[in-house]
């Protein structure tokens, strides 16, 4: 696969050694200032294109986006008349409204759409959508998430950190969107959400460092989703999914708890360590990000969707974005779909 990445920060780094790790070939960068794409291209051995339009045109399978989520769309629509299949950094974008465009402008261009949602890969995660799918834990009655994490003042340095116009939020949909993508894929679509938050409670922001959420699942399940960038000195993310049979816990990227009545079935991958970006973004493996871009991959050999497709990237959007208009409105709100 012959790859170019527009956006030259710190996940375009990663994004850049998964695809040296996997074997596809990283051909063209993109940046607003040159001297910054001259400098990637030079690390990762590949050209400096002269704009974002010029990359989009040149002889690539993959356009990678790396930018901020509010620009997504001119991308898939120069991508979609010239054929390219697109992956973009989560979130999909800043608003549904644009994600859904974003989507059909790919399906009807015959292109695929991928977004970055690596922690679907982790070997704990995939263990658990089978386990559960498989109906191990019983009849599902509460799934939570818990990203307790910390920033310091100088990650919201630039001003479109934090911002609603650049990032579409705060703690939510740049930290808690891979854990609201997992509640979605392994426990089903929620039907209800309740929202609190505090706007800029530890730092000098315009949206949130602290929210909170209570879930009603469309399985009848409960849940909450917390999401912070305030908590000193950063605790790592934790899913927590209780049934009928029995309790299974997911500590940063590690399963951790796998306590199930009578279970007999595949074992369990119970770990201690585990990678957490809770107080580090980067600090984070590479592996997950590996099998995903291997499936995007895979997926235009084959002509079929991507695990976390378009669709999927609106699904985690779609929830945060109720959550979001529950705490303006401070009322309940019903999702359908």
């Amino acid at each position: 696969m012959r790859v170019g990445i527009i956006g030259t920060g710190a996940i375009a780094h990663k994004h850049a050694q998964v695809y040296a790790n996997i074997g596809y070939s990283l051909v063209a960068c993109a940046a607003s200032d040159p001297a910054r794409a001259r400098a990637f291209a030079d690390r990762y051995g590949c050209a400096a294109a002269t704009s974002w339009q010029d990359l989009c045109r040149a002889d690539l399978d993959i356009v990678d986006v790396c930018r901020f989520p509010d620009f997504r769309l001119p991308v898939v629509e120069l991508c979609a008349r010239e054929k390219k299949h697109v992956q973009v950094e989560k979130p999909i974008a800043t608003n549904t409204e644009t994600a859904r465009r974003m989507i059909d402008v790919a399906r009807g261009a015959g292109i695929l759409l991928n977004v970055v949602s690596q922690h679907r890969f982790d070997e704990s995660a995939q263990f658990l959508k089978r386990a559960i799918d498989a109906g191990r834990l019983g009849k599902r009655i509460e799934a939570d998430a818990y990203v307790k994490w910390y920033r310091p003042p100088e990650y919201y340095a630039r001003p479109a950190k934090g911002s609603w116009a650049v990032e579409g939020g705060g703690a939510l949909i740049n930290q808690g969107i891979h854990q609201a993508d997992l509640l979605l894929w392994l426990v089903g679509p929620v039907a209800r959400v309740t929202g609190e938050w505090q706007l800029g409670a530890a730092h000098r922001i315009e949206s949130e460092d602290v929210v909170n959420a209570v879930l009603r699942y469309a399985s009848g399940a409960t849940g909450v989703i917390q999401a912070s960038t305030a908590f000193r000195p950063g605790f790592a993310e934790r899913l927590e999914f209780h049934g009928t049979r029995g309790t299974a816990v997911i500590t940063g990227d590690q399963l951790t708890v796998w306590d199930v009545d009578d279970d007999g079935g595949e074992p369990p991958p119970l770990a201690r360590a585990a990678a957490s970006g809770a107080s580090e973004p980067m600090a984070i493996s590479l592996v997950p990000f590996e099998r995903q871009f291997l499936d995007f991959g895979e997926a235009i050999r084959a002509g079929r969707q991507s695990l976390v497709s378009g669709e999927e990237g609106y699904r985690a959007l779609e929830l945060v974005e109720s959550i979001y208009r529950s705490c303006r409105e401070g009322t309940p709100i019903t999702i359908q779909r």
